[in-house]
Order: C-alpha cells, then sequence, then structure tokens
C-alpha cells in the first residue's frame, strides 16, 4: 500500500490531542518530521510521538523531499502565509480550520494551490465521520419531511486561559472562528445551500481584546430554511446539533467532537425514536485517509477548498453582524 508521508508545522495541542493519533492509526499515513521555531520543543515533540525527524524551521521541514504533505495547526493569522509556501515547496495541506482570517485570503490559498497542483483541505474532521453522510441521506429520503431549521450549539468555558491565541484578536481570535466556524459549516453542508442574510449578537469583551466571547445568530438560507445558533468560549460546554422537519427531527450529541465511543445518531418520527450507531469510527483517520486518497487522485475531494471560501464568506457576514448589530446579506 501506498503512504503519504506527513509533517506537522507548529507544536500546537490540537495535533497532539487528535490528528498526531489519527494519522498514525490511518491505512495511508507516515509521519515523518514535525516543525517548530523553537527546535527544542520540535525535539521534545519528535520523542514523544516516535516522529523520525524533527526541525528548528518551517522552512526546513518544507524543503523536505521525504515529506508528501503537511498539517498546520498554527495561529490563525498565519495559515495563509504558511499554506502558499506549502504549496509553492509542492505539498499537500491539511489546514486547521477556519482556513484563513477573511474569504479574500482563503481564495487566494485556493488558487495559488490549484496553480500549484496541491490539494488543499480545511480540517474539519467531524464531515468525514460516516454520521454525516448518514444524516443526509435521512434529510434526502423525506423521512422527517420538509427541512424547516437546524439548531447548532458549540460552547465551552475557557475565559480564565490567559495567553490563550484565541483571545487575541489580530491573530484570529474569538469564539465564531474558533467554534462557531462547526455549526455554521454543518449547515450548509446538510441544508446544501449558501445562505441568504445573517443577523448575529455577539459579547465582545474587552478584557479578552475585544474578541466575541460568545455569539447567537439567526442564518436565512433558501426556501425559509434557517440556522439558529449559539457558540463561545465563555459559557459551559455545549456540543449539540438538531435538524428538524415537519415531521421529525435528528439529533447528534455530541455533534462536532464524535468519538468512537459516543458517535450515534437519534432520529425521532412521530411517536417513535431509534438509534442509529455507535459507528465506532474515528474521524481525525477517516480524514487522514481520505485526504490522501484524493492527494493521489483515487477519488474527489468529500468537500471541495472553494467549500472553506464559502465558509468563511459567512464568517465574515457574521462578524461584520455581531459589529454593527445588524442583517447582513449576502451576495
Amino acid at each position: 500500500m501506498k503512504t503519504l508521508r506527513w509533517g506537522i508545522l507548529g507544536c500546537a495541542a490540537i495535533a497532539d490531542r487528535a490528528v498526531i493519533p489519527g494519522i498514525q492509526a490511518s491505512e495511508t499515513g507516515q509521519l515523518v518530521g514535525i516543525a517548530s521555531r523553537d527546535e527544542s520543543k520540535a525535539k521534545n515533540k519528535a520523542e514523544q510521538f516516535g516522529i523520525p525527524k524533527f526541525y528548528g524551521s518551517y522552512e526546513a521541514l518544507l524543503a523536505d523531499p521525504d515529506i508528501d504533505a503537511v498539517y498546520i495547526p498554527l495561529p490563525n493569522h498565519l495559515h495563509k502565509q504558511w499554506t502558499i509556501a506549502a504549496a509553492q515547496a509542492g505539498k499537500h495541506i491539511l489546514c486547521e480550520k477556519p482556513l484563513a482570517l477573511n474569504a479574500q485570503e482563503a481564495q487566494e490559498m485556493v488558487d495559488t494551490c490549484k496553480e500549484a497542483g496541491v490539494h488543499l483541505a480545511e480540517a474539519f474532521m467531524y464531515r468525514h465521520h460516516p454520521r454525516i453522510a448518514r444524516v443526509k441521506e435521512i434529510v434526502a429520503s423525506g423521512e422527517i419531511g420538509e427541512l424547516r431549521v437546524i439548531r447548532g450549539t458549540f460552547t465551552y468555558n475557557g475565559a480564565a486561559n490567559e495567553g490563550d491565541i484565541r483571545q487575541v484578536k489580530d491573530w484570529g481570535g474569538g469564539g465564531l472562528f474558533d467554534v462557531g466556524c462547526y455549526p455554521l459549516s454543518a449547515a450548509r453542508l446538510i441544508i446544501g445551500e449558501e445562505p441568504e442574510a445573517v443577523t448575529v449578537h455577539a459579547l465582545f469583551s474587552p478584557e479578552h481584546d475585544d474578541v466575541d466571547m460568545m455569539a447567537s445568530g439567526l442564518v436565512e438560507f433558501p426556501g425559509n430554511v434557517a440556522l439558529t445558533f449559539d457558540c463561545g468560549m465563555w459559557a459551559a460546554f455545549r456540543n449539540d446539533l438538531e435538524i428538524v422537519g415537519t415531521e421529525g427531527t435528528i439529533v447528534l450529541k455530541p455533534s462536532f467532537l464524535p468519538s468512537k465511543e459516543n458517535d450515534t445518531i437519534m432520529v425521532q418520527v412521530g411517536d417513535k425514536t431509534r438509534q442509529e450507531g455507535p459507528y465506532g469510527i474515528d474521524a481525525y483517520v477517516s480524514q487522514s485517509d481520505q485526504f490522501a486518497r484524493t492527494a493521489w487522485g483515487e477519488e474527489e475531494a468529500a468537500y471541495s477548498a472553494q467549500d472553506a471560501v464559502g465558509n468563511m464568506r459567512l464568517l465574515d457576514a457574521c462578524i461584520a453582524s455581531a459589529r454593527t448589530r445588524t442583517r447582513i446579506v449576502l451576495a
């Protein structure tokens, strides 16, 4: 079997917790190297996870011909710079969400990767879990009737985390970028349309560099379908998705953080409720394998890089709405 040789730019916690184990457990991936601007930090991570190579700069990793693809878990304001650098080095790229700081940056990244002939994917791992394909199948079958509304929540309390990069405005901090992007992406995927307008209210906290620590919103889609959502970094942990039709509902709980032990679907139609699953799938492993097969040209990408631009455009509108306290109409 072919192997996609991975390198990681940075030593972010998400890499330790999920993506490194996902690559190492995949059928297709081999983790070859990890880079940090602090070489000793890269060395420690390499020893911790049994990674053969470590580098004291991102440039050194990108120059290594033994690396085929890179995972970028860097702060949001660095995504564009290092995605473009990786593309120009001929590496395929899995970049953490959100892809960029705005839709214009995201489009530049997509265009550069297309010109370089490399695969670019936004790291929404939950989309690679079979639950999502099954939800779309149930909705399309008409079992829950006509789609009316999607309700999504993703909150946690990180307000006391001093030095958290998510609390730095110029670095793309804020709850909408960190967790609000999940229900927004899910609604676009399930409804299968781009939104028409958004109205968002947010708590911009002066003690957290004026980033949105909490936000609630309404996203209007064609056909009188809507997403209602709340998200943020200063509330009790919640992670739910509910799809509501005229005849029934589908509930995913947890929605965006499924585990192999907790990845069921609850479907209620009338007075009958059923559970589908558990599937016992690690979405990070699925993401790694699907990425490799697309990079090799063996299958189409499950979600195009251009889709990330669409989600970024929606995030731009949400932030503009919250800042101005107005309804924003999307072109």
